[in-house]
């Protein structure tokens, strides 16, 4: 494979106040708008093959803020469904479980519509996500961009790794940054992670 080029959405009043966004779709703020724009001379230097975005809002508007006006919107982009933690901050969670990770613990239950994914279930998804790039790397030249969420975009690259899904821990990811997957004697690394232009 090429490289998998990974964008984190700008900011979000939810993401700015540490809120779990998972499938609330909330715009971005000006200061989103910006980071996003900002993003574009990294962009631009790269032959794009193919692009993919999150069907939420916030993802989609980056896209088109850095430039990618092809995209294909793909379902399994979307956040993490944080369950009965969608719009709860951890300081609020860890108040009533203070051992409690998103990573090894999951979500606590929510409604019919949001029920809430354990771990296993997003590594599920990205693996899905992983396939579909796989399949644009060999129907196409140039890299791949994916323009998605923070803890998803974590797990996914855990996976790409072949780490567990419990591993995107490991990975902080700022929002309206860039990253770069890719390979070193054939196997998968990290090539460059949570990039923003110097400003």
């Amino acid at each position: 494979m090429g490289d998998l080029f990974l964008v984190r959405h700008g900011e979000t009043e939810w993401s700015r106040s540490g809120r779990h966004t998972g499938l609330t779709d909330v715009p971005l703020t000006e200061k989103g708008r910006e980071q996003a724009r900002s993003l574009v001379p990294l962009i631009r230097s790269h032959r794009i093959g193919a692009a993919f975005v999150s069907p939420f809002q916030r993802a989609r508007e980056t896209a088109e803020l850095i430039g990618l006006h092809e995209v294909r919107i793909e379902p399994d982009l979307h956040e993490w469904d944080y369950g009965g933690y969608e719009g709860i901050t951890t300081v609020e969670i860890h108040r009533a479980r203070p051992d409690w990770f998103l990573f090894t613990d999951g979500v606590a239950p929510g409604p019919p519509d949001h029920p809430g994914e354990t771990p296993e279930q997003v590594g599920e998804r990205a693996d899905r996500v992983l396939a579909t790039v796989e399949a644009a790397f060999a129907n196409t030249e140039g890299c791949v961009v994916l323009v998605a969420h923070g803890h998803f975009l974590r797990v996914l690259t855990a996976r790409h790794l072949g780490l567990p899904a419990s591993h995107g821990a490991l990975f902080q990811l700022g929002t309206g940054t860039l990253c770069r997957l890719g390979t070193e004697h054939g196997r998968p690394v990290i090539a460059a992670w949570n990039v923003r232009p110097p400003s």
